[in-house]
């Protein structure tokens, strides 16, 4: 059984009976309550609510609402609730992955291009506050994948980067910074993500590093973590035979299963070669990744019996409390390990939640609603400020273009591609309006309106400013520029001609589509401070100071012309 007076929980005697005494009170059915983990909005309310106070699941994630509407809801469940609920959230990218009206403070490789370890510090600070602040306790974050491939269409500017120790530092500030404030962090995706191209929202995708690479770069960043006292980790469903077989050598390649199902990953490696004592989880179960590995009813029974202690969201609860169930009954999970995973659970909850009767020596901070509130307002000021550290200027190969000045250019011509609505408006309208302020003539691109001509009368008087937004996000294939259907009028074909600047708002591997460009902007993350950011350093207004946490150039030579 674990030792929860150890890392990560360090939980005293008081603390540690309250988690022995609250197992005891359990039955059967609720301890297997206790290792679900689900999202509230597939429930109707008073489902939900039933369900807490039956003792049917041990924690609960919201997507994200406005900060009254997901504070109503917990409070509403924390009334029903025997034993208190671990509330989850993706706080990868700020307090808007928790509130619809929080800080989009900026994605990971953003954060991670300031160079800055402050920054890094400000940013979880932002995310364990925003969080905490509507009753968030367990965050989905940090992701200490390494965005190893250009290709992969789900790490991406959710990553650090690629250079592992960077990553490796930066998830360890992160992770301090968090769980000083109060709030449990939650490292994924182990084994790591980010060497296949594919997504394992679809299907299990493989981690194929030899495993000697893996244990120096995404092992060596869980391990920094486990040693710093991370509370949790995720795993999702990701295979990695190397290290699979590294620990069982009798493994054939068909046998090696997802990191969610694996005894050797979870047990063999987190458990046993590196100490971790906190709380595994599944990454969410009703991905194809985890469905496809095996029979459902196995699958489930499996993850515990191999080391997770929780199972992330369902794909029918009734049903997969059901197949647990079953499978302590059939001896498929066995109560030993139920046991364990419980205590495990209780202890974390013993960490992050606010209890009645505990001692002031180990209950939660107050809510600090006066600080709270101040760290709020700063969130904005330190989001402009890592935006003016962190855009990069990754190419420009033509340094007459820059500063771009109305000495230089009478007007300038914007064409927006991927999506131009943003939570603070249109990218291209924030522009222009940034623009037009400075005296610019300013023009939006409408290809469908346009027709095939020639270049000869094209003005070097005219900029065209290329502003793209293609965000990664799950369930896609890929994150590439689709251009106009219309003989891809929008397309950077006259760039000898006329002068151009490309600047990508998220996904920073657009000069494969663009190699020619001669001038290309990253920003990482679309926001009106971004935007502004940008602006101002095309304008000489302020200096590129952002340093790239990948190749940008994706290792195509004729990207660098």
């Amino acid at each position: 059984m674990p030792d929860l007076k150890q890392s990560p929980f360090y939980l005293n005697e008081a603390q540690e009976k309250w988690v022995m005494e609250r197992k005891q009170e359990l039955t059967l059915e609720q301890k297997v309550g206790q290792l679900f983990c689900v999202m509230g909005g597939d429930y109707e309310p008073a489902e939900l609510t039933d369900m807490v106070r039956e003792g049917k699941i041990g924690g609960v994630l919201f997507r994200p609402d406005t900060a009254e509407q997901i504070q109503r809801k917990y409070r509403i469940l924390d009334e029903a609730a025997k034993v208190p609920l671990l509330k989850a959230a993706n706080l990868e990218e700020g307090g808007a992955g928790a509130i619809s009206d929080g800080t989009l403070f900026g994605w990971p490789m953003f954060v991670s291009a300031a160079n800055d370890d402050g920054m890094v510090e400000k940013f979880a600070k932002v995310c364990a506050v925003e969080g905490q602040s509507v009753g968030i306790n367990w965050s989905f974050s940090p992701v200490c994948d390494l965005d190893f491939n250009y290709r992969n269409p789900i790490t991406n500017v959710r990553s650090y980067g690629s250079d592992k120790e960077r990553v490796k530092r930066n998830t360890e500030l992160y992770v301090r910074t968090m769980q000083s404030c109060g709030m449990a962090a939650c490292a994924k995706h182990f084994p790591g993500d980010g060497v296949d191209f594919r997504d394992q929202h679809l299907h299990p995708t493989y981690n194929s590093l030899p495993a000697e690479e893996w244990y120096a770069s995404y092992g060596a960043i869980y391990k920094n973590l486990i040693q710093n006292g991370l509370m949790s980790i995720m795993a999702g469903h990701i295979v990695q035979p190397n290290v699979a077989r590294d620990i069982n050598p009798g493994l054939s390649f068909a046998d090696c299963l997802p990191a969610s199902q694996s005894r050797e990953l979870l047990t063999g490696v987190l458990r046993e070669k590196y100490g971790f004592n906190g709380v595994i989880t599944t990454d969410a179960t009703i991905m194809g990744g985890y469905c496809m590995a095996m029979e459902r009813r196995y699958a489930l029974p499996r993850s515990i019996m191999a080391g997770c202690d929780m199972l992330v969201f369902n794909t029918n609860f009734a049903e997969d409390y059901a197949y647990l169930l079953d499978g302590v009954r059939e001896g498929l999970l066995t109560e030993e390990r139920l046991d364990e995973a419980v205590e495990r659970i209780l202890a974390l909850k013993a960490c992050v939640c606010k209890i009645r009767g505990m001692t002031e020596e180990w209950e939660c901070p107050d809510d600090r609603d006066e600080e709270r509130a101040a760290e709020e307002t700063e969130a904005a000021r330190w989001h402009r400020e890592c935006a003016d550290k962190a855009i990069t200027l990754m190419k420009n190969v033509n340094p007459e273009v820059l500063p771009v000045t109305k000495e230089k250019y009478d007007s300038i011509r914007l064409i927006s591609l991927g999506k131009d609505r943003i939570a603070e408006g249109s990218i291209t309208e924030i522009a222009q309006e940034l623009l037009q302020k400075r005296g610019f003539e300013t023009e939006r691109y409408e290809p469908y309106a346009d027709d095939l001509h020639g270049c000869r009368d094209l003005s070097k008087r005219r900029l065209t400013l290329y502003l793209a937004n293609y965000e990664q996000a799950s369930n896609q294939t890929e994150v590439r520029i689709h251009w106009c259907e219309k003989h891809a009028l929008d397309s950077p074909r006259f760039l000898n001609e006329e002068d151009c600047i490309f600047v990508s708002f998220a996904n920073p591997y657009h000069l494969q589509d663009v190699p020619r460009i001669k001038t290309y902007i990253n920003a990482y993350t679309a926001t009106r401070g971004t935007i502004e950011a940008v602006v101002e350093k095309m304008l000489g207004e302020s200096e590129f100071k952002g340093i790239s946490p990948v190749d940008a150039f994706c290792g195509l030579p004729d990207a660098r012309l």
